[in-house]
């Protein structure tokens, strides 16, 4: 417990700092930095993009039509954002909610694994391109990644990296949004918990062409 204590008093001070960071453009033009929200204990760590205009407004990550579909599919694995954590690669909003920029990236990641570190996840489900290509340290995208858990470090914790779609991406294409469905039913598996209805979610198998599961990926503080 006084571990827990610890590691949420220490994720407050990185929240203090990220509240004044200035290492990229984005700090002019933000209402707020977003730094992230949940459970600082959460077994369950899911990496966003960047804000967006309600986020930037509101202070929360993953809000609006597309959080609203995120607490849809954690519902449908027995969590709520309470249960878990929940952070953007950018803390800051790119302008009309661009991409995010290679060098605004590598400013702001320190914060999320530093994030990452503190709360010691089980599993971080990396949504899209940006968070996947961040933390897996390849440029491959989520179309060919999605559903496929890899081992990783991070602060000297070994994790597993889920990359999945993100539910903003897949709110007006149903076919996308079947295969994250899918995917998000595994997530109890990776947690080492029973899903709420393991009959309906059969384990995704792997392609053989890449077998990404067997890789480690070492990630440090820039």
């Amino acid at each position: 417990m006084d571990d827990v204590v610890s590691r949420a008093s220490a994720l407050r001070v990185s929240a203090q700092e990220a509240a004044s960071c200035e290492r990229c453009a984005l700090a002019e033009g933000r209402t707020q930095v977003v730094f992230g929200s949940g459970d600082p204990d959460a077994d369950l760590f899911l990496v966003g993009e960047a804000p967006g205009f309600h986020e930037d407004r509101s202070g929360a990550p993953l809000v609006g039509q597309a959080g609203e579909l995120l607490d849809r599919l954690l519902a449908s694995i027995g969590l709520a954002r309470a249960d878990v954590y929940l952070a953007n690669v950018l803390k800051c909003r790119p302008l009309r909610s661009r991409d995010p920029l290679p060098q605004e990236i590598a400013s702001c990641a320190p914060h999320l694994l530093r994030q990452i570190e503190l709360v010691r996840p089980r599993v971080v489900a990396s949504l899209g391109n940006v968070a996947t290509k961040l933390l897996s340290g390849r440029e491959l995208g989520i179309t060919r990644v999605h559903g496929r858990a890899r081992e990783l470090v991070c602060g000297g914790e070994r994790l597993v990296l889920y990359p999945l779609y993100h539910p903003a991406a897949a709110l007006y294409t149903p076919a996308m949004l079947r295969e994250l469905e899918q995917d998000f039913a595994r997530i109890p598996t990776l947690l080492g918990a029973e899903a709420p209805d393991a009959a309906a979610a059969p384990p995704r198998a792997p392609a053989a062409a890449e077998p990404v599961e067997a890789e480690l990926v070492q990630l440090g503080l820039f």
